[in-house]
């Protein structure tokens, strides 16, 4: 059964995501970004993290081995969304020069990362980086959800976390867990 486009479309919509631009350097070495809310963090150890692009943007073949940033948008920032999403506006946003990639200035945290694999997604480009840097402010983000941007609302004080697998102090695992590794990542 095929799902008709705009029906998933709308139902990955119902999944609210943070909003970030991926930044890299085009093929004349400028800074250029695009808007992207499909960002995953993916392991701690080696440290990885992947963006999914459509293989429509520019930005997939100025990817391809290149260093990049991931830039976490603050909540003020949905122009800065909107510019990197084909609604440029002047002026642009303000660049600055980050560890390994162009960055933009007043994000809510930035991932500054080296290529690690790039798999096919489809109509879509997988990219994981290795983060090699990381820079957190202390903002809200900008949220993305049933095709709009929003922002969080008030934080939940009635209840507590230890009732979840997720509490920071009990977990599923304890601190001193250790893991079998898998077996390596044919490349």
């Amino acid at each position: 059964m095929t799902v008709p486009s705009r029906e998933l479309r709308d139902a990955f919509g119902r999944f609210a995501t943070g909003v970030t631009v991926v930044t890299c350097r085009s093929d004349q070495g400028t800074p250029h970004g695009a808007t992207v809310n499909a960002f995953t963090a993916v392991s701690l150890e080696p440290a990885l993290c992947q963006v999914t692009l459509t293989r429509q943007s520019k930005a997939c073949s100025y990817l391809d081995g290149a260093a990049f940033a991931v830039n976490v948008l603050g909540a003020d920032q949905a122009d800065t969304a909107w510019h990197f999403a084909g609604r440029p506006a002047d002026p642009g946003p303000e660049w600055a020069e980050g560890p390994v990639a162009p960055v933009l200035v007043g994000s809510a945290a930035v991932y500054s990362c080296r290529p690690w694999r790039t798999y096919d997604g489809g109509d879509h480009l997988i990219v994981v980086g290795e983060v090699v840097d990381v820079a957190v402010e202390n903002r809200q983000p900008l949220l993305f959800y049933a095709g709009a941007f929003r922002e969080l609302g008030p934080r939940e004080t009635g209840t507590h976390w230890g009732g979840s697998l997720d509490c920071p102090e009990a977990g599923w695992f304890g601190a001193s867990t250790t893991f079998t590794p898998l077996r390596p990542h044919a490349a």
